[in-house]
């Protein structure tokens, strides 16, 4: 019975082997394995008798009953029965033979079977097979094709059949005519040459080791010859191939004889092949194993073959590997390959062949060639070892060539070379040379691409690859230390291999440590043996000059420091303990930073400051003559570095102060004179530095050659025949002018101040005067430096006391006249910036004073200079802004340095009269009307007032008589268009009212809190915020009031009001603020100026829409209001709708005092409620339907409502009418939803939006929900406006379908946020719940019901009265009042649960009332009931559920497959929570939970996530009812919500818990999922059968008795028709499990 249920079960699985899906194939393929791992020889056995009896059944789908007897076969070969064997050879042996066409994929599915089985049975295997391999007849393709893989898979079974086989197969090569048979024969006598070959090189494990090549040699060479003679002729391409790849493992079998004598054909024949084939991989794996089996013999035809060969393989390493084709880069191994064969046997000749290519013009063969010379440097050493030289000599030409290619493969063979000793020898140098050379080309010129070329040897740039290598070289390669040490010293002084010089200190520096290591400390450097190494001088000043900018070059800066460190003995013996401790720090110095952050100026002072020590611990005079000779000496290698250049001129500066020799000092100065390219700024700030540092220690020397050059022939005009350069000549004289003007400031600046003083009017200005008249910008700009050189000298010397400056005013003038040659249309140079500073240097030295004329128009000038530029200085006006980063870097400069300079001459008089006369310049500019004058203006305004009060120290209390003036001029300004204006205006008011104080006689630390508070504001005055900025005017006015003196307010008053005729409108308003803020105390003034009537008021602001007059118009509105309220209402109420903005303003005015805000509010809200909200209006358009239309006074006034509560003031008032302001509004929204305007208020609704660019929605329920929202905010209850909107609660209400939901959210919000104020509202709304509207109804309904959501009504004592009002809404004619009355008693059990138990039994016929509600045909009373039970269960009493418990349990169980899904999920979280309630009826109710069981675990798959959720929580609650520990684990552990679900991983161990558990409820959980096989749910129909697979799977044997198989086998069977595939493969996966309980 068994058996017969297991074929059943493999019949069903292979009559779905139709199925077209091909993962459902797939899975009865893995059914059929599974069944097979269970029983291998009954699956063999069905399998066979299937495939027998259905002859007819197509070969696609008897491929995978093959594919699976092969797998079964495969897995249990050591456990198979001899006689299944034979039955499955048999059967393969047929389906493989059976068609005499060739169908490869069936076919070859059973010789596969055949292959697997002879791993065991090879020779039962070869008994059927040879049966079929009968002489003189030509064999099936497949029997062959089984044949060759079978001498793979069994080497040691088949080999003792070959002989036999190929003394058959011989004569069948002749009668094979299809191409497709010979290719089988060609891959049989490729794979049994290479069975025989493994055989023979295994003889030790071999069955037979008397089996010998010649044994087989005799048959492969008659193979051989007809492959060769016949077969390799065909103009089948793939024929050719087949036979190529055979031939190669044929070739080691030959007779040795044969092969000797074939070779003259064979190698011409395979060379031929080149020619045919575009992939070539297989002819040269081929060739290379024919070349390889011709050496092992000791051939002697090779040498007549080797012209071809070598003519033949080079253009194959020549042609391009293409990386993306994997074949090509094969190719070239295996040709490769057999260059290294021919090189061991034929090196002379082979080379005689290779090195004329390296002349060749074509780039590819000068490549290739590189290619083949490294394979044959690193794979035939010793046949190449007394080739060295001449393989070196050889290398000349590709050392020139400039193509990056070659480049790359010359990189390489230099590379193998120094592996293999070849650069030891002469020659060697030259390479090494090379690399260094493309060490140094410039990193950033390798990058472009080139076409995708497959010769391109990698991507990698020659540059970087050379690094690579020569690294690689210095640090791996033993032999090439001494290569190397000190050879490569000789690259890093050439500037020639600047871009080299990172890897060449790198690689230097490591040489030099191993050589310390080794003890040769001392004799690091043998100049003695080395003649061409650059000097101690030459390397020191090299390798500290490109120090200088560390980070170029790959970081040479670190590299160059740490070789200098190392060779620091070599330098000089004295060294040693002093650089061991510094270069380390300059080292840290450079890795800490970047160079974005590292400060240029400072790491050069640290790099001169370390020379100057370097100098002082040599302190020997000779060396450091010599030191300084080679730095002048090297100095024309930079050009084209002017960095590193002018840095040298510093090094050189540094050093000749360092020397004791005046004559050495003397002649390197001249010489540096004479020999300076003055064209380039660089290399004369250089020549500057120089003699500035020079003159540290030499003053005297420096001038007098300053004083000499001077006087000598360079400075005379040429004349006669050379007059024809002479403006060449002329600019290069002022460019020699420039350098030495600024050599005398660089002298002054750092000479010794008590020795330069006397010298700087004599021998330093008077050279420097004759220069002044002149156009030339570099020439103006050296003098305007060298001045404020000059100037600073003086400033810092310490005898500037006593020093009278006599030439002062006319530096200063002549300062003045540069600035005033600047163009006022852009700053395109420094000259302003760097004329002001020299200014600001120059006034500050004390003696002479400025005349006041001279003083004025220095101001006047700097200020029209800078002031006056166009706005955005980064770009000038034609256009081209590519410098504005430098632009305005120059311009933020030149403002500080006019700061400075104005600072500085305000320094000279610190008196209020002082300060007058700086802002009578700078007043027309602080009023300007152009942005940026004022901007800049207020802005130096600002730095000056703050500098005066840093600087004020006031002996006596005087008056500051203009504080009201200058207070006048800057306050309004808070307010002015610019936010920079406005923030530097407040500094301004800030610092006059503390300097004022400082005059009261207050000291200068005093802190005034009203004054302080000025800063404050300074934040509102960033946005342009109109409220904020005047809110801020009126605080400055207010501090402004309370610290004026009394004599200086009407002065101010007076200025304020000139300061309305401001032409910047906001400093025009701010004046008007600032005014009424200094006269608020005097208000009587103002209601004598009452307005006449209110339309007066109306048109007045039809007329002017400025804010003073808006403000002035509400106080009108709100004094007529206070007198005559009524009046103003109803005029305001006639207003037409919707009202203007000035209707509206006027509203709002009515807010200003609480009792009368009140009056005016009550008046409105009765008005909302005498008249109704609508009426019905009969649409004709529509039939017999009816629209409602709004009646217009409560829209009017309510309206109004919202105006007056959304003016801030009203906040007294709204909260003395709370409750009926928020009853009276929630009822006017529940009235107006889904009613429409009247046709009249639609059209001008619709005119007033088109006017105005966004108005208020007139819309009635829009309205009211605006006008209840002003009402919670004003109310003090924002936060409820918050919730409610956040919550898309103001949205909901608008919505007649989700009307109570929004509802909701209002009652949740008032109940969180606005407890205290709930009892009234709900005095005020309980009588409304029997309102003749439904919607008012519903309204109070949902209210109600979410206050229930919270404990607050129990707080408040409201409880009872609310819960008693929903029970008695239960019979309600509308249905949804019915549902909300549920969900509110239900809200009981988070909002009050100790209340719940009290009126449990009240609450339970509730809701089992609701569940049989029969007016419901939805069922949403029942799923509220549901829910709310849900919530209610924890709470009630257990003897109230128990009577109920089965009653509701039964209840509820047809809704978890209800198609709703609200129904699945309120119904599963209910049956969950009532597993509670279980323990006294546990039998029972443990029933439930099995008949539910199999619906919640399948539902796990459900589409909608809400019942996955409510499944994994009834799950969890049912998991300790079940009496099965590990089940319960499994619920708690793999159900958390958080958690996501592997289903079967998950199902698979539910079921092993449940037939432990319960094994004798398979058969019901079987017949339960059965139900589920017709389930509308894709998921759920392939979750049913996986159910029951994973069942079967865990079910003991003793248990399967239960299970009716054949109903389940035939439900499965219909099942497996199912159109959806991932249904078909659960089905699939089942069946083949089900041999578990058969």
């Amino acid at each position: 019975m068994m058996e017969s249920r297991i074929k059943r079960l493999a019949t069903t699985l292979m009559d779905a082997t139709t199925d077209k899906d091909p993962l459902v194939q797939e899975q009865i393929y893995n059914a059929l394995c599974y069944l097979g791992e269970s029983e291998p020889e009954e699956i063999l056995h069905s399998c066979d008798e299937y495939l027998r009896q259905h002859d007819k059944l197509a070969y696609p789908h008897r491929v995978i009953i093959l594919k699976a007897m092969e797998t079964v076969v495969k897995n249990n070969i050591a456990s198979l029965d001899k006689s299944t064997a034979k039955v499955v050879i048999f059967l393969a042996s047929n389906e493989m033979t059976k068609s005499k066409e060739v169908i490869r994929e069936w076919q070859q599915a059973a010789s596969s079977v055949l292959v697997a089985v002879g791993q065991r049975f090879i020779n039962k295997v070869m008994e059927e097979v040879l049966t079929k391999f009968q002489p003189g007849i030509l064999p099936h393709y497949f029997i062959v094709q089984t044949f060759a893989n079978l001498s793979v898979s069994n080497v040691f079974g088949m080999v003792p059949f070959l002989n036999s086989i190929l003394g058959t197969m011989l004569p069948m090569l002749g009668m094979a005519k299809q191409d497709h048979m010979k290719s089988v024969f060609c891959y049989a006598l490729q794979h049994f040459s290479e069975s025989i070959q493994e055989y023979l090189a295994n003889l030790d494990k071999a069955p037979d080791p008397t089996v010998r090549k010649d044994t087989f040699s005799n048959e492969i060479f008659s193979a051989y010859e007809v492959l060769f003679n016949s077969w390799l002729q065909h103009r089948e391409a793939k024929l050719r191939l087949a036979v190529v790849e055979a031939m190669g493992p044929m070739s080691y079998l030959m007779p040795s004889e044969k092969l000797e004598e074939q070779l003259p054909k064979l190698i011409p024949g395979i060379l031929a092949l080149y020619k045919k084939h575009a992939e070539a991989f297989y002819i040269s794996k081929s060739l290379c194993q024919i070349l390889e089996a011709s050496v092992n013999i000791g051939s002697r035809s090779l040498d007549v073959q080797l012209d071809a060969l070598l003519g033949t393989l080079h253009p194959q390493i020549c042609a391009p590997a293409e990386p993306s084709v994997p074949l090509t880069v094969k190719n070239h191994t295996e040709v490769l390959r057999c260059f290294t064969v021919l090189a061991c046997s034929f090196p002379d000749r082979v080379l005689a062949f290779l090195l004329p290519k390296l002349e060749s013009s074509n780039e590819r063969t000068r490549v290739g060639t590189l290619l083949i010379m490294r394979q044959i440097i690193n794979s035939a050493p010793s046949q190449m070892e007394i080739k060295k030289p001449f393989i070196l000599s050889s290398m000349k030409l590709p050392l020139q060539d400039s193509n990056d290619k070659v480049k790359r493969a010359v990189v390489q063979v230099i590379s193998a070379m120094a592996h293999h000793g070849y650069l030891e020898q002469p020659g060697g140098e030259a390479m090494m040379e090379y690399l260094v050379r493309q060490c140094a080309l410039p990193s950033e010129a390798q990058p472009k691409k080139q076409t995708p070329d497959a010769d391109d040897l990698t991507s990698d740039s020659v540059q970087s690859i050379s690094v690579n290598t020569l690294f690689l070289l210095s640090t791996t390669v033993d032999r090439m230390n001494n290569v190397l040490w000190p050879y490569l010293l000789e690259f890093v002084t050439p500037i020639q291999f600047t871009n080299a010089l990172t890897p060449l200190c790198k690689s230097l520096m490591y040489l030099a440590m191993k050589k310390q290591e080794e003890g040769e400390n001392a004799s690091l450097i043998r100049y003695d043996l080395n003649g061409n190494l650059p000097s101690p001088y030459a390397l020191t000043t090299r390798l500290l000059v490109v120090s200088s900018q560390p980070y170029a070059g790959d970081c040479r800066g670190t590299a160059a420091l740490r070789l200098l460190n190392v060779l620091q003995y070599s330098v000089h013996p004295a060294l040693e303990q002093l650089w061991s401790k510094r270069v380390p720090s300059l080292v840290e110095h450079i890795e800490e930073n970047t160079e974005k952050c590292l400060c240029q100026k400072e790491w050069e002072e640290k790099l001169l400051l370390f020379l100057q020590e370097t100098l002082a611990a040599v302190s020997d005079n000779t060396w450091i003559c010599h030191f300084v000779t080679e730095m002048c000496r090297q100095l024309n290698s930079y050009n084209g570095f002017p960095l590193e250049k002018n840095f040298l001129y510093k090094c050189i500066g540094t050093t000749l102060g360092a020397c004791t020799s005046k004559d050495l000092v003397q002649k390197q100065l001249q010489e540096l004179l004479e020999t300076a390219r003055y064209h380039e700024e660089a290399e004369r700030e250089g020549l500057a530095s120089c003699f500035g540092i020079c003159a540290i220690n030499h003053l005297e020397e420096t001038l007098a050659k300053l004083e000499d050059f001077v006087r000598s022939d360079v400075f005379k005009k040429s004349v006669g025949l050379f007059s024809i350069f002479k403006d060449r000549s002329d600019n290069e004289v002022e460019k020699i002018k420039s350098t030495l003007i600024l050599c005398y400031g660089f002298v002054a600046v750092h000479a010794p101040k008590e020795l330069v003083l006397s010298r700087i009017e004599a021998d330093i200005l008077k050279n420097i005067f004759q220069y002044f008249n002149t156009k030339d910008l570099t020439l103006k700009l050296c003098l305007i430096r060298s001045i404020c050189m000059i100037s600073q000298a003086i400033y810092n010397g310490g005898k500037c006391g006593d020093f009278v400056f006599s030439r002062k005013a006319e530096l200063v003038a002549q300062m003045v006249e540069f600035i005033k040659a600047e163009p006022l249309d852009a700053m395109r140079t420094p000259v302003r910036q760097r004329a002001m500073v020299t200014c600001t240097y120059l006034v500050s030295v004390l003696e002479p004073h400025l005349s006041d004329p001279d003083r004025t128009e220095l101001i006047d000038t700097c200020l029209a200079s800078v002031l006056a530029l166009p706005p955005d200085p980064g770009q000038e006006r034609d256009g081209i802004g590519g410098d504005a980063p430098h632009k305005e870097i120059l311009y933020g400069d030149t403002l500080s340095a006019l700061k400075d300079l104005l600072k500085s001459l305000l320094q000279r008089n610190l008196t209020p009269h002082g300060l007058q006369d700086m802002f009578a310049h700078l007043g027309p500019w602080i009023k300007s009307n152009k942005e940026q004058e004022r901007q800049r203006a207020v802005e130096v305004s600002a730095a000056l007032l703050d500098f005066y009060l840093g600087k004020l120290n006031v002996s006596t209390v005087v008056p500051f008589y203009n504080l009201g003036v200058l207070i006048a001029l800057f306050s309004p300004r808070c307010s002015d268009s610019l936010a920079s204006v406005r923030q530097h205006a407040v500094d301004c008011v800030y610092c006059l009212l503390y300097i004022q104080l400082c005059y009261e006689g207050f000291a200068r630390d005093h802190t005034d809190e009203m004054v302080e508070g000025l800063k404050a504001l300074k934040k509102g005055l960033e946005e342009p915020d109109f409220t904020v900025l005047f809110h801020t005017c009126h605080n400055i006015a207010m501090v402004v009031g309370k610290r004026v003196p009394p004599d200086q307010l009407m002065s101010l008053l007076l200025a304020m009001f000139e300061g309305l005729a401001d032409p910047d409108k906001n400093c025009s308003r701010a004046a008007t603020v600032m005014i009424n803020s200094l006269l608020k105390e005097r208000g009587s003034v103002l209601q004598e100026k009452v307005p006449d009537i209110m339309s007066i008021i109306h048109s007045k602001l039809q007329e002017v829409d400025e804010e003073h007059i808006r403000k002035a118009a509400q106080q009108t509105v709100y004094i007529l209001a206070s007198q005559h309220k009524s009046v103003v209402v109803s005029s305001l109420l006639g207003s037409a709708l919707p009202f203007d903005s000035h209707t509206c303003a006027m509203w709002r005015s009515l807010a200003a005092e609480p009792t009368l805000t009140s009056q005016i509010l009550e008046q409105l809200l009765e008005k909302v409620n005498r008249d109704v909200p609508y009426k019905e209006s009969k649409c004709f358009l529509l039939g017999s339907g009816s629209e409602r239309i709004a009646t217009p006074l409560p829209l009017a006034a309510t309206c109004a409502l919202y105006e007056i509560m959304s003016a801030p003031e009203s906040g007294a008032a709204v909260l003395g009418l709370y409750a009926p302001l928020f009853v009276t509004l929630l009822l006017r929204v529940s009235c107006t939803v889904g009613v429409q305007l009247p046709k009249s208020l639609q059209s001008r609704e619709r005119r007033s939006s088109s006017l105005s660019p966004a108005p208020r929605s007139l819309h009635p329920c829009s309205c009211a929900v605006e006008t209840l929202k002003v009402m919670l905010a004003r109310g003090g209850s924002e936060a409820v406006t918050r919730a409610v909107g956040s919550a898309g609660g103001w949205d909901l209400m608008a919505s007649p379908e989700r009307h109570h939901d929004g509802i909701a959210v209002l009652a949740g919000a008032m109940a969180r946020h606005a407890g205290p104020r709930l009892p009234l509202i709900v005095k005020n709304l309980v009588p409304t719940l029997s309102s003749v509207f439904d919607s008012q109804r519903i309204t109070t309904t949902a209210f109600f019901a979410e206050l229930l959501n919270s404990n607050v009504v129990n707080d408040l004592m409201l409880l009872e009265t609310v819960m008693d009002n929903m029970t008695g809404r239960q019979k309600d004619p509308c249905m949804l009042v019915r549902m909300l009355a549920l969900r509110g008693l239900g809200n009981i059990s988070s909002g009050s649960p100790e209340k719940v138990r009290k009126h449990g039994a009240k609450l339970l016929a509730s809701m089992v009332n609701g569940m049989d509600d029969k007016d419901d045909p939805h069922n949403l009373v029942a799923l509220e009931a549901m829910s709310s039970l849900s919530k209610l269960l924890d709470h009630l009493e257990e003897r109230d559920i128990q009577s109920m418990l089965l009653h509701i349990a039964i209840r509820i169980r047809p809704f978890f497959d209800s198609e709703q899904p609200g129904l699945r999920q309120s119904s599963i979280v209910l049956f969950g929570n009532l597993t509670k309630f279980s323990e006294d009826d546990c039998e029972a109710f443990f029933e439930q939970i099995l008949n539910g069981l199999v619906t919640l675990l399948l539902h796990l798959q459900d589409p909608k996530p809400e019942v996955v959720k409510a499944c994994k929580f009834a799950l969890r609650m049912c998991g300790p009812n079940m009496g099965c520990e590990g089940l319960c684990d499994m619920f708690l552990n793999h159900l958390r919500e958080d958690r996501s679900l592997h289903y079967g991983e998950f199902m698979n161990n539910v079921c092993k818990h449940l037939m432990q558990s319960y094994p004798e409820m398979l058969n019901r959980l079987i017949l339960t999922n059965l139900f589920y096989f017709k389930s509308n749910w894709v998921d759920i129909r392939a979750a049913a059968p996986m159910f029951i697979g994973f069942l079967v799977l865990h079910v003991d044997e003793d248990h399967c008795q239960q299970v009716d198989l054949d109903q389940l086998i035939s439900a499965l069977n219909l099942l497996l028709k199912d159109p959806v595939p991932a249904v078909r493969m659960k089905v699939a996966e089942t069946l083949g499990r089900l041999v578990r309980i058969l």
